[in-house]
């Protein structure tokens, strides 16, 4: 039965990629957006998003947060029916100064982000800056269908595509030489992890990987923080900021302070642009059901343990 399921899944992502590419890249983008605030919003999955959109935005208006969700449904849509046109899609970039270190003497480096607008764009913008940056990513639980996403992002980057480390040991491991060796790594912050640590998000305990901090911290190098804006259909801007400071002292308080000043970013970006962020996670506990404190999860690329695995 699961064999037949995924066959099917690939069958319809097919057909969606095959739809897109005829569309082109702005009708495309605009009959995913339509779709998807259409039909979205009715979905069960959207009684997480408005949970959330309650708990961490308290303060605006009903109807300011159901305009919030179809707005969030739109931009999934759309970045979805962007994803064959990925080497179409246009950008602007603020702060590549920030970037220009990077970019002449190469990592090891960490850029934080979250699924912000089009968080796609990230590695082919960071391309054309002279930047080859690898990716930490949930891979599909489809494999044909992990496969089709992956070669659209392979083929918005000239040359040989950008490593991709799918979340895992095998996944954190290669991650980890990809530093040692002088690599840039990419990681998206925005994610539950149940075993991480609770720091602040939206002024809400949620549970986060520490994995960006471990790694900034194990290497002694920057962490930069940059998200993507949507500005229209396939196109965005790409906003760099100075990379964050490196708290020293003990190692776990480190960890837990620089963890924190990424989700700080990261709660400013989708604050401003609330209808920008994937709400569709269950990011935070229930009221009175986070974990029992526990000491931090070993080093690797997405808060599970490297060694000993």
């Amino acid at each position: 039965m699961k064999r037949v399921l995924f066959q099917a899944e690939y069958a319809a992502a097919r057909l969606l990629f095959v739809l897109a590419r005829w569309l082109g890249p702005r009708r495309a983008s605009d009959f995913g957006g339509w779709l998807a605030r259409s039909l979205g919003p009715l979905l069960p999955v959207s009684g997480v998003a408005r949970r959330n959109l309650a708990r961490a935005l308290p303060r605006l208006p009903v109807a300011e947060r159901a305009a919030v969700l179809r707005g969030m449904w739109d931009n999934l849509g759309r970045t979805v029916a962007e994803m064959p046109h990925i080497a179409a899609l246009r950008w602007e970039v603020v702060g590549a100064e920030h970037l220009a270190p990077i970019a002449a003497r190469g990592g090891p480096a960490i850029m934080v982000s979250g699924h912000l607008a089009n968080w796609e764009v990230l590695p082919p913008a960071l391309a054309a800056l002279g930047i080859r940056m690898g990716s930490v990513y949930r891979a599909a639980d489809n494999r044909a269908v992990d496969a089709l996403v992956n070669g659209c992002r392979a083929a918005a980057i000239a040359g040989e595509p950008l490593p991709l480390f799918p979340k895992g040991s095998a996944g954190a491991r290669a991650a980890l030489r990809f530093l040692a060796q002088g690599g840039v790594l990419g990681m998206l912050a925005d994610q539950k992890l149940n075993d991480g640590i609770a720091v602040p998000l939206l002024g809400l305990p949620a549970m986060t990987a520490p994995a960006p901090a471990q790694l900034a911290l194990r290497f002694g190098c920057p962490v930069i923080p940059g998200r993507i804006e949507r500005l229209g259909p396939c196109r965005f801007r790409m906003v760099v900021e100075p990379p964050l400071p490196l708290p020293g002292g003990d190692k776990q308080a480190a960890i837990r302070a620089l963890t924190l000043a990424i989700n700080d970013r990261l709660s400013a970006w989708i604050t401003a642009r609330p209808a920008e962020w994937l709400w569709l996670h269950r990011r935070w506990p229930p009221p009175g059901a986070l974990p029992a404190a526990a000491p931090l999860p070993g080093l690797a690329a997405d808060g599970e343990p490297v060694e000993g695995r």
